[in-house]
């Protein structure tokens, strides 16, 4: 995959995403990189809203993008994203879940086995 350019960190990212589903079959990750590697101005903001109404409670959700504070979340879920709001995380933790980086749910689970892509 051609990586667009972007930032360093986020170049480096996908790359990581991309090499590391191709190397593990790991059709998620792969996924991922291709959302993250699309121009700024398609990028994914979601909000908690939309999280809380298409996730199943202690499930883990990959977000592409940014997490928007918008709305209430009550089950306790697992986020990774690029980036969160602060309203988002605040929430997000009140209601038991965590927020992660992408990258650390990469080395938590490396085959991408049970997330949910929301983009």
């Amino acid at each position: 995959m051609k990586i667009r350019k972007k930032g360093q960190n986020l170049q480096e990212l996908i790359g990581n995403l991309s090499r590391h589903g191709s190397e593990k079959k790991a059709d998620a990750w792969k996924a991922v990189a291709r959302s993250l590697n699309k121009p700024r101005r398609k990028r994914y903001e979601i909000s908690l809203h939309r999280i809380e109404k298409n996730s199943k409670p202690r499930e883990t959700v990959v977000v592409p993008g940014i997490v928007l504070g918008s709305g209430e979340i009550k089950k306790s879920v697992t986020i990774a994203a690029l980036k969160f709001s602060g309203k988002a995380k605040e929430k997000i933790e009140k209601a038991g879940g965590k927020c992660l980086e992408i990258e650390e749910l990469l080395e938590k689970d490396p085959k991408g086995h049970k997330i949910r892509i929301m983009g």
